[in-house]
């Protein structure tokens, strides 16, 4: 069976909708058509379609390679950078740790009784 690929929200599909009209904006400023842009690029005409028309189809390299063109790729290091919600976690003490705390390991109640051999002998006064 086929598989159908990602299933994407109604927000997701605006936002990268909204991210090919930015591009296409800036594109438009800078007074170059799709097919220049897209072969200073080394994309296709179409991938430089899809991405201005937001598909979700185009990898991020395609992405990454017309923003280096538009001389905006560092916009691109914006992304998380606020991180609204990662900051109230912050606040709130609740950060995730990197691995789970050291166990201590305890004795079970059996192996205080038994003797092992390694212990002294009991001294009678």
């Amino acid at each position: 069976m086929k598989s159908k690929g990602a299933v994407y929200t109604r927000k997701q599909s605006d936002v990268l909708s909204q991210l090919g009209e930015n591009i296409k904006l800036a594109r438009l400023r800078r007074k170059l058509s799709q097919r220049s842009l897209a072969e200073r690029a080394g994309i296709a005409v179409s991938t430089m379609t899809n991405i201005e028309n937001g598909s979700p189809s185009v990898s991020l390299g395609s992405y990454l390679q017309v923003l280096s063109i538009l001389h905006l790729e560092e916009d691109i290091l914006l992304i998380g950078n606020a991180d609204p919600i990662g900051r109230q976690i912050q606040d709130a003490g609740l950060i995730i740790k990197k691995r789970a705390p050291k166990r201590i390991i305890t004795k079970s109640p059996i192996d205080h009784v038994i003797d092992k051999g390694g212990s002294e002998a009991p001294e009678f006064i």
